[in-house]
């Protein structure tokens, strides 16, 4: 299963549509880098947030969640409490091939601020804005930037084509928009 390199994923976004908006080189100017790498695509979060609170005294819970725990955000910067979690999406919307399994991977400058982005898997044949979480491990607010590198998307070919991709058994995050609670 190799790594894709920067030209099977130009080739894929420009002539089949795999990610889109599709930015070519990596955009690095006075901003957290985003764009094709060398081996993977950097990825923006965009200006929408969710943002954690406990004002209403809310329980987290995957069988039964409740968007009161979170306050929305419309904003170029999103401040993260001390020791919270946020929810947003990605600007870029992604198709992936039936015989490619793609991993996100947060970005080494949030992290090395204590700002983690959850490794996830995107499955052959997903598509969708990614919903990115963000945990603030550290006892300081800190801050993402909208429409800057937040996450990096690593290529994986198969190789073999898969019995059942995530299209075929009709995923519950199919063709998701927007910033995606979870469901059940």
């Amino acid at each position: 299963m190799p790594v894709m390199p920067d030209t099977w994923i130009r080739k894929m976004a420009t002539e089949k549509g795999m990610i889109e908006p599709f930015t070519d080189g990596l955009q690095r100017e006075g901003v957290i880098s985003y764009g094709v790498s060398s081996y993977g695509y950097d990825a923006r979060v965009s200006d929408d947030f969710k943002i954690f609170t406990n004002v209403d005294s809310a329980v987290v819970d995957p069988k039964d969640f409740s968007s009161t725990g979170f306050v929305d955000r419309k904003a170029d910067v999103c401040v993260i409490p001390p020791n919270s979690f946020a929810l947003a999406r990605t600007v870029e919307y992604f198709r992936i091939p039936r015989d490619v399994l793609v991993i996100c991977l947060g970005k080494s400058t949030y992290a090395r601020c204590g700002i983690i982005v959850n490794v996830t898997p995107l499955e052959p044949e997903w598509e969708g804005h990614v919903t990115l979480e963000f945990s603030n491990t550290t006892p300081l607010p800190a801050r993402i930037y909208a429409n800057e590198g937040a996450a990096q998307f690593i290529f994986l070919k198969a190789d073999s084509v898969c019995e059942t991709s995530y299209g075929d058994r009709k995923g519950k995050y199919q063709g998701q928009k927007g910033v995606t609670l979870p469901r059940l």
